[in-house]
């Protein structure tokens, strides 16, 4: 089989479940799986490593079809409803906020989660590198979400939030809390962190005798929530994209003295 690049070859060297993933087709765990059943080659031959790297000059085809081009990198905005949970699949049937996406997204990778309770902004992409990058805590992009609490948050509780609190040994970084208003026996909070650790603030709250009954995240760094409807996607344009990841980009670079 020809070794010359075609149209439908690999960028750059890079392990062959990467690439498949990378071309929209499927998750990478589940690329790796078709490698190990034996329906994927590299120039004509069939592979069963995982960990083989391919580049520009090798043909990739899954049970004798080309692998198609490597999406661009794209960023959506999804405003996840309650009751929905964000895995592919769920071992428990339950609903997933994948059943909610056009049928045209391809495959993509939520950035971070919102538990199943849980609702607002979830930002989706197709691109697995972006997806870590966003998710690391050093990005300093801030998470905000506005919170229905039943209990009244004292002041003590309320300095405690904003020093950081250890909870049976984890440790939670200080979060930036504004008490909303009171409304009969709940409060409304605006909770602002930099992290996001499984169900960081409804454990925070706990440990101030708080119990959430409604959680809503607003927006992840300068993605907003806005007016987008429940269970509804918009594509975040191309321009917009580039402009805060050349952003990030710049900030992570260490200063010149």
């Amino acid at each position: 089989m020809s070794r010359n690049p075609g149209p439908h070859s690999i960028p750059a060297q890079q392990r062959i479940a990467k690439a498949i993933s990378r071309a929209g087709i499927t998750s990478r765990r589940k690329a790796e799986a078709l490698i190990a059943s034996g329906k994927v080659s590299v120039n004509g031959i069939i592979i069963n490593d995982p960990a083989i790297k391919v580049g520009p000059v090798d043909i990739v085809e899954i049970e004798g079809t080309r692998l198609p081009d490597p999406a661009r990198t794209q960023l959506w905005r999804h405003h996840k409803p309650r009751g929905c949970v964000t895995t592919h699949d769920d071992e428990r049937g339950r609903h997933t906020v994948f059943k909610n996406l056009p049928p045209d997204i391809g495959h993509v990778h939520t950035i971070g989660r919102l538990d199943m309770n849980s609702e607002g902004l979830l930002l989706l992409t197709n691109d697995g590198e972006l997806k870590r990058r966003l998710e690391l805590p050093q990005t300093g992009w801030q998470r905000v979400y506005r919170v229905r609490a039943f209990g009244t948050l004292s002041d003590a509780s309320l300095r405690r939030l904003q020093a950081g609190i250890d909870i049976h040994g984890l440790s939670l970084r200080p979060m930036e809390v504004t008490v909303d208003r009171n409304s009969g026996r709940n409060c409304w909070l605006t909770i602002r962190i930099r992290e996001g650790k499984n169900r960081e603030i409804r454990r925070a709250l706990a440990t101030c005798n708080l119990t959430v009954n409604r959680l809503i995240r607003v927006s992840y760094g300068p993605f907003r929530l806005g007016d987008l409807p429940r269970a509804h996607t918009s594509r975040v344009a191309d321009r917009t994209l580039r402009r805060q990841i050349a952003d990030l980009s710049a900030r992570s670079q260490p200063s010149q003295r």
